[in-house]
């Protein structure tokens, strides 16, 4: 009785050994939502084109960018990874402009859900004054309000929205 047990637990051993890995996109996104100082204060993308990686976008910690290159470059099936990620000056006025930002955006009644989670789905990015809204929000609606709200923060001195609806098609940047 043993072996028709172990007879019919080998083929499913070598089932799964002949399911191709998971998606080289999907382990590489993996590997950076777990980067532990990743936040709404950062945007990080990444392209990938057969075996080599290109990380894009903005972070507020100059170690963050560092610390995305080195756990995408273990990724397994990765030979390459080109680093464009830009690291948003260090300014308090910037700090201080982030966080007012934060607190428009997240506080407002209608717009409290994108924060909730690990990874709020708004990003807010500051650069010397200039605020640009990135992530995902379920309705134009909600794209305009946050936009708006951003408008309004004492300092900032121009919004970009950059806020994509859910389920719409990408718009080209």
């Amino acid at each position: 009785m043993k072996r028709f047990s172990l007879l019919l637990v080998l083929p499913v051993f070598l089932a799964a050994a002949d399911k191709p890995p998971k998606d080289l996109t999907e382990r590489v996104r993996h590997e950076l939502v777990m980067l532990p100082w990743l936040g709404v204060f950062d945007n990080l993308t990444f392209q990938v084109e057969g075996d080599k990686v290109i990380l894009a976008g903005e972070v507020n910690r100059p170690t963050l960018r560092t610390d995305a290159e080195r756990v995408v470059k273990r990724v397994a099936g990765v030979s390459a990874v080109s680093n464009q990620i830009e690291v948003l000056p260090l300014s308090p006025f910037d700090d201080r402009v982030r966080l007012a930002t934060l607190r428009s955006i997240y506080g407002f009644p209608a717009l409290q859900r994108y924060g909730l989670g690990a990874l709020p789905s708004i990003r807010i990015l500051v650069k010397n004054g200039n605020v640009t809204l990135a992530g995902v929000v379920s309705s134009p609606a909600d794209a305009q309000l946050a936009y708006l709200r951003a408008m309004q923060v004492p300092g900032v001195f121009s919004v970009s929205n950059r806020l994509m609806v859910e389920g719409a098609p990408q718009r080209a940047l």
